[in-house]
């Protein structure tokens, strides 16, 4: 009887949370939807008197085209410019800097799949996944094609800053490691030094115990259980690709194309061996999720340095308190709703205790602290299998001058969505944050002399 119970108690959550997901999606996409309309009646009605030309002169002659621009990436179902019409996943950010790039990478696409398509976003060409990967995986070799890149001379004279959030910060890493390695064909001189600069929001380097609460089995952090909210995610995609309506993909797309789940290719019973898991993206495991798991961060780690060229940065957010020694939401009005219940069970996460602990060392406690979505232990620095040179930061000019080499971090009363979507909701916070964040990459970031800025005389 109590096992009926308990079963019942944990349909019951997972009704609540899909429902608690598709009502939020559903705000964003209507809301992205309402700022279109709104500007496209605004273009109709009020046109701008079109023989007005205003030009502006740069008193100290540099070219903003001269800086090097900061990039920012998106997390887990995220989006970048283009997508969702007008509206922007950085809240508006990306306003912040007069040469700022934001790209549209596959929303649950691996990681490693995101980092090659952000190297071709950047230099231009058609993505290319690398021959062996892509046996693998069962996908296509080859993907989008982007005519002209978004910064062509990219390479260790013209490096690139970087601001990753959520998992957006792992796909910077692998990408540097791949420049290191010279992972990309027909581009024998790239370099870990093609990167200046990496800064972390709510970064997830050592993975997450949210992955397991949503679906991913722990003994092995690859397979799926049965009945799961991450399953219900993977039918609603499947169908969603199979679909292949164009007007819906080129709003948002998960990023799934070079699976080739359109019924134009796979017809009814392609669909129906991808719903049954035997083909697909979520059957060979080359999604997200399975590098947001603990043991598969931690695989990825095995292969990721820290280079003592690159600037690394951090900012770990945290939604907890202990009570008596235990932890516990940090408050009520201050979490987003769709965030509070999983603040919770992520403060009372206890590893089944009949699978073996995913590293040496481990402790439950050490994980509890989090913001809804990852764990404040994983987001600070990389530190699974092997810790990486780090240095708490309280305040910003106990670190000048900046060091290389070094994640320097500091810990945020924050969920972790606070910087992203809604600029309102983190209000002065989120100006803080992000005019921290490129006043740095501009002023106290360089390789080699102190860069112009085009408001600065020579």
């Amino acid at each position: 009887m109590i096992r009926w119970w308990i079963y019942a108690l944990q349909l019951a959550e997972l009704l609540v949370s899909s429902l608690v997901h598709v009502l939020y999606g559903l705000y964003i996409f209507s809301t992205a939807v309402a700022g279109d309309l709104s500007q496209a009646l605004t273009d109709r009605f009020f046109k701008p008197n079109a023989n007005i030309e205003v030009k502006s002169e740069d008193p100290s002659g540099t070219n903003v085209d001269d800086l090097p621009p900061i990039v920012l990436v998106h997390g887990i179902f995220g989006f970048g410019k283009g997508k969702l019409g007008g509206f922007s996943y950085f809240a508006g950010a990306e306003k912040k800097d007069e040469r700022v790039l934001v790209p549209d990478l596959g929303s649950l696409t691996s990681i490693y799949d995101r980092a090659r398509e952000l190297f071709y976003y950047l230099k231009g060409g058609q993505v290319d996944y690398g021959e062996e990967h892509s046996k693998a995986y069962g996908h296509s070799q080859f993907g989008r094609i982007y005519e002209q890149g978004n910064y062509p001379q990219w390479d260790e004279d013209h490096p690139i800053h970087f601001v990753g959030h959520s998992a957006g910060a792992q796909v910077v890493r692998v990408l540097q490691q791949m420049l290191a390695d010279k992972k990309f064909k027909g581009y024998e001189d790239t370099s870990e030094n093609w990167v200046l600069s990496i800064t972390s929001l709510s970064g997830a380097f050592n993975g997450t115990t949210r992955t397991y609460f949503d679906g991913m089995q722990p003994d092995d952090g690859k397979t799926m259980k049965p009945l799961s909210l991450l399953q219900l995610c993977r039918v609603g995609v499947i169908i969603y690709d199979w679909l292949d309506i164009s007007w819906l993909k080129d709003y948002y797309n998960f990023g799934f194309d070079h699976f080739n789940m359109s019924r134009k290719k796979l017809g009814a019973w392609g669909l129906v061996d991808c719903l049954l898991g035997n083909a697909g993206p979520f059957a060979t495991g080359d999604w997200i999720l399975t590098d947001l798991t603990i043991q598969g961060s931690m695989g990825m780690n095995s292969h990721l340095q820290t280079f003592p060229n690159t600037f690394y940065f951090s900012y770990a957010t945290k939604r907890t308190t202990k009570i008596l020694g235990v932890t516990v939401p940090s408050g009520i009005l201050g979490i987003h709703p769709l965030l509070f219940i999983r603040v919770l069970q992520m403060s009372q996460w206890r590893h089944p205790p009949d699978v073996p602990p995913p590293y040496k060392g481990y402790r439950d406690e050490d994980w509890q602290e989090n913001d809804g979505a990852l764990n404040t232990i994983s987001m600070t620095h990389p530190r699974l299998p092997i810790e990486h040179p780090s240095r708490l930061v309280v305040n910003d000019s106990d670190c000048l001058p900046l060091q290389p080499g070094i994640w320097y971090y500091k810990i945020v009363e924050a969920d972790h969505i606070l910087f992203i979507v809604n600029r309102e909701r983190a209000g002065v916070q989120f100006d803080l944050i992000y005019d921290s964040i490129f006043e740095r990459c501009r002023k106290h970031v360089f390789r080699k002399t102190p860069q112009t800025l085009p408001n600065q005389a020579p």
